[in-house]
């Protein structure tokens, strides 16, 4: 009898890579203001860490990771480029 094979997504993020992920999706839960909880969990800025998460969901192994999460964040990403360039035409 033989066993059928199991597949194991490999994902390569580093301990801070998914715990950023894991706290863009749960943030709202938290007590206290976004920027505030990211300062106290990861000593960033607002700034450093938006760059650090931009960064981070446009890889494979975020999006493997968290692949809902990933997606709606690159989607709202998006969104927000085209409103930005919208203005700038009408202008």
């Amino acid at each position: 009898m033989s066993e059928a094979p199991t597949t194991h997504l490999q994902v390569d993020l580093t301990e801070r890579e998914a715990a950023i992920l894991d706290f863009e999706d749960s943030w709202f839960t938290s007590a206290v203001p976004k920027e505030q909880a990211i300062m106290e969990r990861f000593s960033l800025s607002s700034a450093r860490y938006y760059q650090q998460l931009n960064a981070l969901i446009d890889t494979q192994q975020a999006l493997a990771y968290r692949p809902l999460l990933v997606k709606r964040l690159r989607r709202m990403r998006s969104q927000r480029q085209a409103a930005r360039s919208a203005r700038r035409l009408h202008a």
